[in-house]
């Protein structure tokens, strides 16, 4: 996942949100547990709000730092 490509993360979130019960996270992101499924999905396009929402679901956070030069 070097390259950070959006539908990588997301899957790589995905398979996370599986692991730890995708109907507990989807209740905890406030999301419909399909929503969930395609949001996170190889093919899905999740919105910033619903991606910080299943972070926060999974007790993880976002950071961004500058690329080395």
């Amino acid at each position: 996942m070097k390259d950070g490509w959006p539908e990588e993360i997301a899957s790589a979130i995905g398979d996370i949100a599986r692991s730890k019960g995708m109907s507990e996270i989807a209740r905890k992101a406030g999301l419909g547990r399909k929503a969930l499924y395609n949001a996170l999905s190889e093919q899905g396009n999740p919105t910033l709000e619903a991606l910080m929402s299943v972070l926060n679901a999974l007790g993880l956070q976002l950071t961004v730092q500058r690329k080395a030069a």
